[in-house]
C-alpha cells in the first residue's frame, strides 16, 4: 500500500495523519519480524546504537511510502506539537515511541534478559494495580496523603521501580496517621 505525501502536507512541512498511522503500524509489524530483530541485535553486537538502526528502518518505511526520509524523520519531531489535540493519533504516536524503545532494549539486553525484565515489569504493574485498588477504599484526602508519601518514597529511592509500591500495612499507617491529625483534641 502506497501512502505518498501530498504536496499540501509537504509544503506545510508535516506528514498527514494517515501517513503517520501507516508509519506507526508498519514499524510495529517490521520490528516484530525475527530477521529485523536480528539485524538490530547484530548492529548492537558491532557496537552500533540500536536507535540508529531503528531510525534507518523508519527511513526505509518512508521510502516505501514515497516520502523523503529526512522530511519524515523531521516530522516525527513535530508530531506532539502539530497533532497535540488529536488524542487518538497521540496514543498511536506514544505506542510507536514505546515500541522503538522496547525494540532497542531487547537488542541491547538480549532475549533472555529482556524477557526477565518484561516479566518483572508485568509483576510490578500487577502490584501497583492491587495497591491502587486497595487505595480506592479510602477517602480522597487519605488517597492524596498516600500518593504524597509514595512520591516522597520514590524521590528518596531515586525512582527505583520497587519504590512505586506500598504494602497494605504502609497504606493503613498513613491513613491512621491522617485520622489522628483530623481528630479534634479535647
Amino acid at each position: 500500500m502506497s501512502v505518498s505525501a501530498t504536496p499540501d502536507f509537504q509544503s506545510a512541512a508535516m506528514l498527514s495523519r494517515d501517513q503517520l498511522l501507516h508509519l506507526f503500524n508498519r514499524f510495529s509489524f517490521v520490528t516484530s519480524q525475527p530477521d529485523v530483530k536480528r539485524r538490530i541485535s547484530d548492529a548492537v553486537q558491532d557496537n552500533q546504537e540500536a536507535v540508529a538502526v531503528t531510525t534507518a528502518i523508519q527511513e526505509e518505511i518512508f521510502l516505501e511510502m514515497g516520502v523523503d526520509p529526512r522530511f519524515g524523520i523531521a516530522c516525527l519531531g513535530k508530531v506532539n506539537m502539530v497533532y497535540e489535540n488529536d488524542r487518538d493519533l497521540m496514543i498511536h504516536f506514544y505506542r510507536f515511541v514505546a515500541r522503538e524503545e522496547m525494540v532497542c532494549e531487547e537488542a541491547e539486553l538480549g532475549p533472555e534478559e529482556f524477557a526477565e525484565r518484561m516479566q518483572f515489569q508485568h509483576e510490578l504493574h500487577e502490584q501497583q494495580l492491587e495497591m491502587l485498588k486497595h487505595m480506592r477504599k479510602f477517602h480522597q484526602d487519605n488517597q492524596t496523603a498516600i500518593f504524597e508519601k509514595l512520591r516522597q518514597q520514590m524521590v528518596s529511592a531515586n525512582f527505583e521501580s520497587g519504590a512505586s509500591i506500598m504494602s497494605s500495612e504502609q497504606i493503613q499507617e498513613i491513613v491512621c496517621g491522617q485520622m489522628a491529625l483530623e481528630t479534634p483534641r479535647a
